[in-house]
């Protein structure tokens, strides 16, 4: 199964990008990655929040395809502990889905557009983040569930 991360914007923070670029290396010895980010809009302050939640969601459509298997990060989304994403992960990954992609809106959530192709949701937590941690913090988790797939010591239960 091939993972693959859609994000709105870049990270700029250099702590950040230092996390991110550990955990995209951990990855590979768990998973096929692709990251793909999509530059941040230009001009945003002159449209209304609808309008910059369209024009992503046209950028974000344009990198989907028909078989693909969506999953937004989204606050609505269920909750999952560690171990439950884990188990729900290599659920995926036996089911025979050849892509599954996971979508980090901007800063203003999904267009109805995004919801309407999206297969699942799921919410990181409860408290709100910024888009730039939430890249950080999701791929920490997928490099989790691939190391409590395979019975590696990471994570502590």
């Amino acid at each position: 199964m091939n993972v693959k991360l859609i994000t709105i914007g870049k990270t700029v923070a250099s702590y950040l990008i230092e996390g991110e670029t550990e955990y995209q290396n951990r990855l590979k010895h768990y998973m096929r990655f692709e990251r793909i980010d999509i530059n941040e809009l230009k001009g945003t302050h002159k449209m209304s929040q609808d309008e910059v939640k369209k024009k992503e969601a046209e950028l974000i459509l344009n990198k989907l395809k028909a078989s693909d298997v969506v999953i937004l990060l989204d606050e609505n989304g269920q909750d999952m502990t560690s171990m439950k994403f884990s188990k729900w992960f290599d659920r995926k990954g036996i089911s025979g889905i050849r892509d599954l992609v996971f979508v980090i809106g901007g800063a203003y959530g999904f267009d109805n557009s995004i919801y309407q192709v999206a297969n699942d949701k799921i919410r990181l937590s409860s408290m709100t983040y910024s888009h730039q941690m939430v890249r950080l913090f999701f791929l920490e988790q997928l490099y989790r569930a691939g190391t409590i797939i395979k019975g590696e010591k990471y994570h502590h239960q």
